[in-house]
């Protein structure tokens, strides 16, 4: 049997964890082996952090709404509650951008709820 040698191939796999790591601290960012252990890391959290974006950007929204629509009297569950009745199917990124950054529109938005 012949000899198989593996320079390129392994170089390559090293590159690209490495590329992988780079910005890591201490040996992390450096050594091999240091490098997989914390790519296995990284790569846990950053699907965790994924899911847990979802979450937070959601309560953002329900508080941007809630703040609009206290002003008007209403409180947040009453709104959605009646805007579902309404049937108004504008979802709660959409409410909470009008709510922020356009308040007439926002409010046109209330008073049809209403």
């Amino acid at each position: 049997m012949t000899r198989v040698k593996r320079g390129t191939i392994k170089t390559k796999k090293r590159r690209r964890i490495l590329k992988f790591t780079k910005g890591f601290r201490w040996g992390r960012k450096a050594k091999e082996r240091l490098a997989k252990d914390a790519l296995l890391h990284a790569f846990t959290n950053m699907f965790r952090g994924r899911k847990e974006k979802k979450r937070t950007m959601r309560s953002l929204w329900q508080t941007k709404i809630s703040a609009g629509v206290v002003a008007e009297g209403i409180n947040y569950s009453r709104f959605i509650g009646a805007a579902k009745k309404k049937n108004i199917e504008i979802d709660r990124k959409i409410l909470a951008q009008l709510a922020e950054h356009e308040p007439k529109t926002f409010k046109r938005i209330i008073e049809e709820v209403k």
